[in-house]
C-alpha cells in the first residue's frame, strides 16, 4: 500500500525533524562534561555501577507498570476510544485506531501532547515554590508524567503497551529522548533498527538495559535545576517566588517538549511503516 500525499508530507517532516538529530555538533563543553561524568563515575567499582544502574533500570520498569495497570491510565484509554469514534464509530479496540487517517491520530494524540505539556509546567512551577517536600518528588512527577504520556500516544497510533517489546520499546523512547541531545541520534537509530530487526512486535529480544553513564546528565540538570530553585527562592515578588517558579515551570515543559516530540515522530513513523515498508524511497 502505498502512501497518501498527506501522509508522505508528514513522513518528509518527521525526515526534517530526523536530520535536526543527526546534524547536532556538540561544543567543546559538552565533549569535556562528557569526558568528566564518566571519569567520575569510573571511580567507582565496577559492581558498584552495574548494581546501580540495575536498581534504576527496575525502578523504571516497576513505575512503567504501575502507571500501565493504573485507574488513570485506563480512563485516559476509554478517553482515547471515544475520541476515535467520534471520527469512525466502529472502533471499539485500540487496534482500531489504525483505521483513522493520520491527521485524525494527530488531532487525538495532540489533545495528550499539550495535556502532558499542561502537567509539566504546572509541576515545575510548584516545585519551583521551593518547598524541601515539592522539591524533592519532581523527579519522579517527572518520570510519570513523562512515562505516561508515551503511553499514551502509542495508544493512539494503535500501539497497546501490554507485552514485552512494546513495554521495552516504550522505555527506550523514554531514554532516547530525555538523554542530552548529543546522544539521541543513536537511541532514534537503536527504536528503528529494531522494528526492522523483529518479526512480530511481542517478545523482545534487544538489549533489555535502559540506563547508562550518559544518560545521568538528565538528572544531574534537574539537580542543577533544584539548586538554583534553593537559592532564588527568597527572591520573591508580594510573597510569590516568581522567578525560581519560571525557572521550575520552563525547565519541566521544555523536557516534556522534547519527549513528546520524539515519541510522536516515532508512532507515527510506526503508523507510516504499516502502510509502506519502504518509507526511505520517499
Amino acid at each position: 500500500m502505498s502512501l497518501t500525499e498527506r501522509e508522505k508530507t508528514v513522513f518528509l517532516n518527521i525526515k526534517k525533524w530526523e536530520d535536526q538529530l543527526y546534524d547536532y555538533e556538540p561544543n567543546d563543553f559538552q565533549l569535556v562534561y562528557d569526558k568528566y561524568l564518566e571519569k567520575t563515575f569510573s571511580l567507582l567499582p565496577e559492581e558498584i555501577q552495574n548494581k546501580f544502574f540495575t536498581v534504576l533500570d527496575q525502578w523504571l520498569f516497576h513505575l512503567h507498570a504501575i502507571i500501565q495497570g493504573s485507574q488513570l491510565q485506563m480512563d485516559a484509554k476509554e478517553r482515547i476510544l471515544a475520541a476515535g469514534r467520534v471520527f469512525l464509530p466502529e472502533i471499539e479496540t485500540i487496534d482500531d485506531l489504525k483505521s483513522l487517517n493520520i491527521d485524525q491520530l494527530q488531532y487525538i494524540a495532540e489533545q495528550q501532547i499539550s495535556r502532558h505539556r499542561l502537567y509539566s509546567l504546572a509541576q515545575g512551577g510548584i516545585s519551583g515554590t521551593g518547598e524541601v517536600l515539592l522539591l524533592g518528588s519532581d523527579i519522579p512527577a517527572m518520570a510519570v508524567i513523562n512515562l505516561r504520556v508515551i503511553q499514551l500516544i502509542a495508544m493512539t497510533y494503535g500501539v497497546e503497551i501490554n507485552n514485552p517489546f512494546e513495554m521495552m520499546t516504550s522505555l527506550k523512547i523514554f531514554h532516547a529522548a530525555t538523554s542530552p541531545r548529543r546522544m539521541q541520534k543513536s537511541g532514534w537509530e537503536q527504536l528503528l533498527r529494531e522494528l526492522n530487526e523483529h518479526e512480530d512486535y511481542y517478545f523482545y529480544q534487544g538489549q533489555e538495559e535502559i540506563t547508562d553513564i550518559s544518560w545521568m546528565e538528565q538528572p544531574l540538570t534537574h539537580m542543577l535545576k533544584a539548586f538554583l530553585i534553593l537559592l532564588l527562592r527568597k527572591k520573591s515578588m508580594r510573597g510569590v517566588p516568581i522567578l525560581s517558579m519560571a525557572i521550575g515551570a520552563g525547565a519541566n515543559y521544555q523536557l516534556t517538549r522534547k519527549v513528546t516530540d520524539f515519541a510522536h515522530n516515532y508512532y507515527q513513523w510506526r503508523y507510516l511503516l504499516s502502510k509502506e515498508e519502504n518509507l526511505y524511497e520517499y
